[in-house]
C-alpha cells in the first residue's frame, strides 16, 4: 500500500502523518460502524510514539500553553495533521480571554504554535464527546494517557457535562467560559474521526451547505454525537447554537446525515475494492475526494461487481493504457501501429487501437476532479435550462384528466436557478407518469468552451502532437463531454434540483404542521363534534370542558328528516349547556354547515347564542380505527369515536393530533412524492418540539402525548405513567429519576419540558402527611423488619413520603440551572412561592433596570440566554401556555355560497394550507381559494406577532378581497387586505 500516492503537504511532519493514516483504515473492516469506531483508536495509539520521535524537544511544550496559545491557531494545515495527535486537552478556565477574537490574534509561523495547533483542537474534540469521561473529573484538567478507552465509551452518560450549564462548578467552567469561542478554536478538528475520514472538512462543507457558522456547526455535530434532542438543544444550549431555531436545526441535523452517509459509502466502497485488488493510487483519492453521492456513483460505477465494465477498462485490458499515458506525457515516442494485432478484438486494425486510446483517456478526463470543477463552474455562469414537453405516448393513449392536470408543464421552459420547488415536483410527478418528457439543456458553448480549455490547458501535452495524435486527443475530449460528462451535470442538476425542492416540500409540512398542532386551544366550553354524512347520518358526540365523553348520538339531517332531528339537536345542546358546535370539513360539511347556519340564523337554539366552526378532520377515521382509539374508548363505535376526535381537535388540538400519523394531517405539499423516510423523521421532529416547548404536566398527560417529549420513547413513557399509578402522583422533578429505563441522560433531555401543578400536589402531599400520621407506628415497624431481613439491600423508599414539592418544577427552567434560579431569587429578595405573580415580576423589572441583563449575568456566573429562560420561567403566570399567541377556530354564525361570490367581495377567512406558491383559505363557501405568493407582502403582515417566515400558516385568520372566481373549474383568487 506504500506504492500509493499521497496528498503532499509542505511539513515534513504531515507528510508522516499522512502515510500512518493509509494503512490504518484500509487494512481494516468496515463491516459495521462499531468496528470502524473500534480500530480508529487503535492506529491512533500506534502512532504515538512517532511525535516524540519527529521532535524530541517538543513534547513538553504541547501541554503548556493548553488552550491560550495553540488554540488561537486554527489553519487548514490542521485538517491533515490531526492524526499525529498525542495528547487530549481540556480547555483552561482562561478560554473567555480569547472568546472573541479567535482569528484576529497573529498567527505568526513559530515551530512551537505549529506543533501545538493540530494537538489540540483535533484531539480535544475527540476525546470530550466520545469518551472524555473515562478517567472522572481528573481527564478535564491534565493530559490523558487512556486514548484506547475511547472507542468504547462513545455512549458514556457522562459526557453531557461537556455542555451541562450552571450546574457543579467544574462544569461551569467547560460551558459558560467558553460557550462561543470554544468551537471558534476547534474548526480545525471537528471532521468526525470517530467515524471516516475523507479529503474534505465535514464542518467546512456542513457550514457552505446550511449558511451557519463554522463554530456553530462544530458545536452542533457534537451536540448531536451526545444525542441530544433538537428541543433540548433549541430551549437550552443557545450559547452552542447562536440562537438558532429548530427548524435551522433540522436542516443542520438532515445535511449532516447526508455528508455522514457520503462518507460511510465511501469507505465501504474502498474496502470492497481493496478485497477485489481494484484500488489504485488515484481511485482512491477521486473517491475521498467525492462530497455527493452522484459523484460516488459516477466515479465507483465501473468498479461495480457484475458491471460488464466501461470501454475505457475493456481497452486497459486489451493493454493500451501505456500508450494514452503515453500520448499525454511522451507522444515523440508513442507508435499505435505497434499496438495492432490481427488477430485480436479491438486491437485488429489502427482505428480500432485509436478507439481503445479514446476511451481511455476520455475516462481519465471525466473522472478528473479540476476538469469536473471547471465544467460546473463554466456551467454555472451561463443559461442552462430545464425543459418538459407532452411525451408522445401519453399524448396517443393517456388519461385526458391526468394530461390536462400537466398542461402548464406541456411546453415549458426555465433557467434551473429560477426555477421554483413546486415546478420541479410537478416536473417529475408528470415524468413518472410518463405524461412528460424532461431534459436539461446545457448550450453549445459551454462544450465549445471545455473542449479548448482540455485541449490547450489542463490536458494540454507535454511534447509537440503529431496532426493525427492531436485529432485522438480532441475525438477523446469531445467524448468525454458527449458520453460522460454532460449526463453526469444532467443527473446532478436534477439530483439537486430534486432534492432541494423535497426538503423544501418536507420543511413547508413541517410549517404548517407546526403552526396547526399550536392553534390556540378554547378550553372551558362544552363542545357538540359533528361528524357530517348523508346515508349513514351525522354523528354527534358532547364532550366536557374537560375532554370527558357525556354523550354520543346520530341524526340524520339529509334524508328528509332534517326538522325532527332539529328537536333532539335542540334538546341536547339545553340539555349539557352547549353553545359551540364543531363540524368536520369531510362529505356532506357545506350541506350540514348550512342546516346548523340556518337554525342559527332563525335563533332557533335560544335562549343560548350558538356558534359553530369548521375544522379538518384528516386522519380522524384513520384515528377511529387504531388501537389507541380502542384502548381510550373501547364501548365506542369507530363513527362515534370520529365525532369525539372532531370535538377534541378545537378544545386541544395538540393533545388530539399527536395521536394521528403527522402525514395523514393533510397540510403538506406532493407530500407522497418525496422521501417518506425524510418526511417521517422531520414531522416527528416538529410534533416533538410542539409538545416539549409547550410543555406537559406528568400527573394528567396521556401516555400518548408523553411519548413525544425529547428524550422520552413509547416504554418510557409507558414506565413513566405505571410508575405514577403504583407511586400516586409525581411530586417533583427529582422523582423522574426513579422510573426504570430515565438514565441521566433521558432525565437532562427531557426534564424541562415536564410540569408539575403546584396546587395539585400541595393537595395531594396534606392527604398524605395525614395518612402517613396515622400509620407512623406500622411503619416503623415494619422498617426494622425489612431492614434486619434485607441488610444493605435496602428497596427504595416510598418516594411520595420522602419528596419534596419545588415550585421551580412548574416553569420552563432546566434542574441544571436551579442553583443558579435560587441565587437570582435571593438577590432580587423573592419567594420562590411567588413565582408568576406580579409581584415577582415588579422584583425582576427592578433589578433587571438597574443591573442590566448582562451585568445581572456576570453577578450570577452564567450566561445572558439561561439568566433570560430563568427570568420568563419566574415571571410567566402560572398555567402560562405559548399557544395562546396563535390563532383560534374561526367561529361562525352564518354562511356564503360559491355562487354569491363577486369580484371585489371582501370576506374574512382562515389559512388551509400554505404551499411555496400561495396560501389556500378557507372562506366558508366549500372550496378554498387561493392567494398567490406575489400578493403576500411584508407591509400586509401583521407586526405584533412574531414570524419565522414571510410565509403565512395554517390557523391564521386573514381579511381577504375576491379577485377572480372561476366556477366552471371552481377556483378562486384573492388578494390579502390583512392578517387578523
Amino acid at each position: 500500500m506504500t506504492s500509493l500516492p499521497r496528498r503532499v503537504k509542505s511539513k515534513a511532519k504531515t507528510l508522516t502523518s499522512e502515510d500512518d493514516e493509509l494503512p490504518s483504515f484500509l487494512n481494516s473492516s468496515s463491516e459495521s460502524e462499531e468496528e470502524e469506531e473500534e480500530w480508529e483508536p487503535k492506529s491512533k495509539v500506534a502512532k504515538r510514539p512517532r511525535l516524540p520521535k519527529k521532535n524530541e524537544a517538543k513534547p513538553k511544550k504541547v501541554a503548556a500553553p493548553r488552550s491560550a496559545v495553540a488554540r488561537k491557531k486554527v489553519k487548514k494545515i490542521a485538517i491533515k495533521e490531526e492524526l499525529d495527535a498525542s495528547l487530549p486537552i481540556a480547555p483552561a478556565e482562561d478560554n473567555r480571554v480569547q472568546l472573541l477574537k479567535p482569528k484576529e490574534e497573529d498567527v505568526g509561523t513559530e515551530l512551537k504554535i505549529l506543533n501545538q495547533m493540530p494537538v489540540l483542537p483535533k484531539k480535544m474534540e475527540v476525546n470530550s464527546f466520545q469518551g472524555m469521561n473515562v478517567k472522572s473529573s481528573e481527564s478535564d484538567e491534565k493530559p490523558s494517557t487512556s486514548a484506547p478507552v475511547v472507542g468504547n465509551q462513545v455512549k458514556h452518560e457522562k459526557s453531557e457535562e461537556d455542555f451541562a450549564f450552571d450546574e457543579p462548578p467544574f462544569k461551569k467552567i467547560k460551558s459558560t467560559t467558553s460557550p462561543e469561542g470554544k468551537p471558534v478554536k476547534n474548526l480545525g478538528g471537528n471532521k468526525v474521526k470517530e467515524e471516516f475520514e475523507m479529503n474534505w472538512d465535514i464542518v467546512q462543507v456542513l457550514s457552505e451547505r446550511t449558511n451557519v457558522e463554522l463554530w456553530v456547526c462544530a458545536n452542533l455535530i457534537r451536540l448531536f454525537q451526545e444525542e441530544n434532542t433538537i428541543p433540548f438543544i433549541a430551549r437550552y444550549r443557545k450559547e452552542l447554537i447562536n440562537n438558532l431555531e429548530a427548524d435551522a436545526l433540522r436542516e443542520v441535523q438532515q445535511t449532516l446525515e447526508e455528508l455522514r452517509s457520503v462518507a460511510k459509502k465511501t469507505h465501504t466502497m474502498i474496502q470492497k475494492l481493496k478485497k477485489e485488488g481494484k484500488l489504485s493510487g488515484c481511485l482512491f483519492t477521486a473517491l475521498l475526494n467525492c462530497r455527493t453521492l452522484e459523484e460516488l456513483d459516477h466515479v465507483s460505477a465501473p468498479y461495480k461487481t457484475g458491471s460488464k465494465g466501461t470501454k475505457a477498462q475493456r481497452a486497459k485490458q486489451l493493454g493500451l493504457e501505456p500508450a494514452a499515458l503515453s500520448l499525454l506525457q511522451n507522444p515523440m515516442e508513442l507508435d499505435l501501429f505497434s499496438y495492432i494485432r490481427p488477430n485480436a478484438k479491438g486491437l485488429a486494425n489502427i482505428q480500432e487501437v485509436e478507439a481503445g486510446v479514446q476511451h481511455i483517456l476520455a475516462d481519465i478526463f471525466a473522472k478528473d476532479k479540476d476538469t469536473l470543477d471547471f465544467i460546473r463552474k463554466l456551467c454555472q455562469q451561463r443559461y442552462v435550462s430545464i425543459q418538459s414537453a407532452l411525451a408522445k405516448v401519453s399524448s396517443k393513449n393517456g388519461n385526458e384528466k391526468d394530461i390536462d392536470k400537466f398542461q402548464l408543464y406541456h411546453e415549458f421552459s426555465c433557467n434551473i436557478k429560477n426555477i421554483q420547488h413546486h415546478q420541479i415536483l410537478a416536473i417529475n410527478r408528470g415524468e413518472n407518469l410518463k405524461i412528460l418528457t424532461v431534459k436539461v439543456n446545457i448550450p453549445d458553448g459551454v462544450k465549445n468552451e471545455f473542449c479548448w480549455w482540455c485541449v490547450n490547458e489542463r490536458w494540454r501535452p507535454k511534447q509537440f502532437l503529431k496532426p493525427e495524435l492531436m485529432r485522438i486527443l480532441r475525438n477523446s475530449v469531445e467524448d468525454a463531454y458527449k458520453r460522460l460528462i454532460y449526463p453526469l451535470l444532467c443527473r446532478e442538476f436534477r439530483s439537486k434540483l430534486t432534492s432541494d425542492a423535497e426538503k423544501e416540500s418536507v420543511m413547508m409540512f413541517g410549517r404548517n404542521l407546526r403552526q396547526l398542532l399550536l392553534t390556540s386551544p378554547v378550553r372551558g366550553r362544552t363542545l357538540m363534534g359533528v361528524d357530517p354524512g348523508y346515508k349513514h347520518g351525522c354523528k354527534l358526540a358532547i364532550i366536557s370542558p374537560t375532554s370527558q365523553i357525556l354523550h354520543t348520538d346520530i341524526v340524520y339531517l339529509h334524508s328528509g328528516q332534517g326538522f325532527r332531528e332539529a328537536e333532539k339537536i335542540k334538546r341536547l345542546l339545553l340539555q349539557f349547556n352547549c353553545s359551540t358546535v364543531v363540524i368536520g370539513n369531510g362529505t356532506a360539511c357545506r350541506e350540514t354547515e348550512a342546516y346548523f347556519a340556518d337554525l342559527i340564523m332563525k335563533k332557533y337554539f335560544a335562549p343560548l347564542d350558538v356558534v359553530y366552526c369548521i375544522v379538518s378532520e384528516a386522519g380522524a377515521s384513520i384515528y377511529s380505527v387504531s388501537p389507541e382509539a380502542s384502548k381510550e374508548m373501547p364501548d365506542l363505535d369507530p363513527n362515534l369515536r370520529s365525532a369525539v376526535s372532531i370535538a377534541r381537535r378545537v378544545q386541544d388540538p395538540l393533545a388530539e393530533l399527536v395521536k394521528i400519523e403527522p402525514k395523514h394531517i393533510g397540510v403538506g405539499m406532493y407530500q407522497h412524492d418525496v422521501s417518506q423516510t425524510l418526511l417521517k423523521a422531520t414531522l416527528d421532529s416538529v410534533v416533538e418540539e410542539c409538545v416539549s416547548f409547550v410543555g406537559v404536566d406528568i400527573n394528567i398527560c396521556s401516555e400518548i402525548l408523553l411519548r413525544h417529549i425529547a428524550g422520552l420513547n413509547t416504554n418510557r413513557a409507558r414506565n413513566i405513567i405505571e410508575w405514577r399509578e403504583k407511586n400516586g402522583p409525581f411530586i417533583n422533578r427529582e422523582q423522574l429519576k426513579e422510573v426504570k429505563g430515565l438514565g441521566p441522560k433521558t432525565f437532562q433531555q427531557c426534564a424541562g419540558f415536564i410540569r408539575f401543578n403546584q396546587d395539585y400536589i400541595k393537595t395531594f402531599c396534606s392527604s398524605k402527611k395525614t395518612q402517613l400520621g396515622s400509620q407512623s407506628l406500622l411503619t416503623k415497624a415494619g422498617a426494622q423488619v425489612t431492614n434486619e431481613k434485607q441488610g444493605k439491600k435496602k428497596s427504595k423508599p416510598t418516594p411520595s413520603a420522602s419528596q419534596q414539592p419545588n415550585p421551580l418544577d412548574q416553569t420552563c427552567i432546566h434542574p441544571e440551572s436551579y442553583s443558579i434560579a435560587m441565587r437570582f431569587l435571593s438577590f432580587i429578595g423573592g419567594n420562590p412561592n411567588d413565582i408568576g405573580k406580579s409581584d415577582m415580576q415588579q422584583k425582576v423589572n427592578a433589578v433587571i433596570q438597574k443591573e442590566g441583563l448582562e451585568g445581572t449575568a456576570k453577578r450570577l456566573n452564567t450566561t445572558v440566554h439561561t439568566l433570560q429562560l430563568i427570568i420568563d420561567g419566574l415571571t410567566q403566570p402560572e398555567g402560562f401556555d405559548i399557544r395562546t399567541d396563535f390563532d383560534k377556530p374561526d367561529f361562525k354564525r352564518s354562511i356564503v355560497c360559491f355562487e354569491d361570490l363577486s369580484v371585489g367581495t371582501v370576506l374574512t377567512g382562515k389559512v388551509e394550507n400554505a404551499t411555496p406558491f400561495g396560501v389556500f383559505v378557507d372562506i366558508g363557501v366549500g372550496k378554498a381559494g387561493l392567494i398567490p405568493v406575489r400578493n403576500i407582502t411584508e407591509a400586509k403582515l401583521s407586526k405584533v406577532k412574531k414570524r419565522r417566515s414571510l410565509g403565512l400558516g395554517p390557523g391564521e385568520r386573514v381579511e381577504v378581497k375576491v379577485l377572480n372566481v372561476d366556477i366552471p373549474r371552481l377556483r378562486i383568487t384573492l388578494d390579502l387586505i390583512r392578517v387578523l
